[in-house]
């Protein structure tokens, strides 16, 4: 497996562009399965997640024509149906979380799908109640395999709108119902639904190829089902979380960073967040600045208390930002508590930061009490091993800002969501070398 060898204490200056939203681009890719006609994708990040999925379909019948940088088209006009059932297939889905988001448009256009347990990072369980459930509401049969770890959905006759209240507002949760819900009889509401811009740009993309969704961007999404869809184009937002990731590289090891194009109406509290651990954010037009070397502090609430930074359902904070702030805390001034309340085992890599120096207190799964250093005892250097791709980026960001040379392995984790990070961020004055 590949790994990155880092040579600390670099400042990093300049500009740098985010990529393509990572999430988004697993769900609008799978939307492309609900039609024959052609659906073209632009800004699509060329990462490994993604290149994986768009194999996957590729094997399954859709065809794939690349365009050029990050614009691709998908035309499912024949699909393979019982190569859903075949070893290689399954096994294919076993490695890929985004495989999931392919039930709700097979099941709606085609009347049946079948999916192994999908996998992805390892940060805790990541239960599919919701999907399943309204799936279910909709009409489909579902039946688990538990001796195989196979899940298979069928409505033969076709599903029929509902009404439904989500147990949670799972983001792919919601992009399956509504996937499958577009092409089912009459009309589907979803209470509790997830509204992220993932959701949001979904179901604008879904309404270009002749759905009719109302109530984007709120929780409660009404549904009217149409038996056809057609080909449309749709441009993919900027990646919200590899912009927090670039605030926390410029507030941690930066000289005067600018990042690009960030689609700010869409980061929701992002920078605020950041804010609130003292991090200086100057927005200019749609650009963020981050002035160089900081020394920032961190906020208390209003009553002096001390500051928490939880995650929530949009427009709350996203989760995968958590690991990105609790690093940027170390060399903060103050103390705050990280309380990530969705998985129960992503902070776990807080042990190789208290080796570098970091003083954090592991209070449970889902909290850390992080007492910064106000950089005036630097990081050091240290082998790790990236357990996720949020986790490996915040150890990169960790290495980088260290004294002396740390290695990161496994990095394959952090390829599935940041493309070419190690070339993008040596642009920018870093000291990052790939080694197989």
């Amino acid at each position: 497996m590949p790994s990155f060898i880092i040579e600390g204490g670099h400042r990093l200056k300049g500009e740098i562009t985010p990529q393509g939203a990572k999430n988004e681009a697993l769900q609008v890719i799978c939307a492309t399965l609900l039609t024959a006609e052609e659906v073209t994708l632009k800004n699509v990040p060329d990462i490994v997640d993604v290149n994986n999925l768009i194999c996957l379909l590729q094997d399954i019948g859709v065809k794939v024509t690349h365009h050029g940088k990050g614009e691709i088209s998908f035309k499912a006009d024949n699909i393979n149906l019982e190569y859903l059932r075949s070893e290689e297939y399954l096994q294919r889905c076993s490695t890929l979380r985004g495989s999931v988001l392919t039930i709700g448009p097979l099941v709606a256009r085609f009347g049946r799908a079948v999916l192994s347990k999908p996998g992805g990072d390892k940060i805790g369980r990541r239960r599919m109640d919701t999907h399943f459930f309204g799936l279910q509401r909709l009409g489909a049969s579902f039946h688990f395999d538990a001796a195989n770890d196979i899940f298979e959905l069928r409505a033969e006759n076709g599903l029929k709108g509902a009404y439904m209240l989500l147990d949670e507002a799972s983001v792919t949760g919601t992009a399956n119902i509504v996937m499958a819900a577009v092409m089912a009889e009459g009309t589907t509401t979803i209470y509790n639904a997830a509204c992220e811009p993932y959701i949001q740009q979904l179901c604008h993309m879904l309404n270009a190829i002749g759905a009719n969704i109302s109530g984007i961007a709120s929780n409660l999404l009404t549904i009217v089902g149409t038996p056809a869809l057609h080909g449309a184009s749709h441009r993919l937002l900027p990646d919200m979380i590899e912009v927090g990731s670039f605030i926390g590289i410029g507030a941690m090891c930066g000289d005067g960073l600018t990042i690009r194009n960030v689609s700010l109406p869409n980061l929701g509290i992002i920078p605020e967040a950041f804010r609130r651990l003292g991090v200086k954010i100057e927005e200019k037009g749609d650009d963020l600045y981050i002035p160089g070397r900081q020394n920032y502090q961190i906020d208390t609430f209003i009553d002096g208390s001390f500051m928490t930074l939880s995650d929530a359902p949009w427009p709350g904070l996203t989760p995968d930002l958590l690991s990105i702030l609790l690093v940027v805390a170390t060399q903060a001034k103050g103390s705050v508590l990280i309380h990530q309340k969705m998985f129960e085992s992503r902070l776990f890599f807080v042990d190789k930061l208290i080796e570098m120096g970091a003083q954090i207190i592991l209070c449970d799964p889902h909290r850390a009490v992080v007492v910064g250093h106000n950089h005036e005892i630097p990081l050091r250097g240290r082998r790790m091993v990236s357990p996720d791709i949020r986790a490996g980026i915040a150890m990169l960001i960790a290495a980088m800002s260290a004294e002396g040379s740390s290695r990161i392995d496994n990095v394959t984790q952090i390829d599935r969501g940041y493309e070419c990070i190690e070339q993008r961020l040596n642009a920018l004055g870093a000291h990052i070398k790939r080694i197989d």
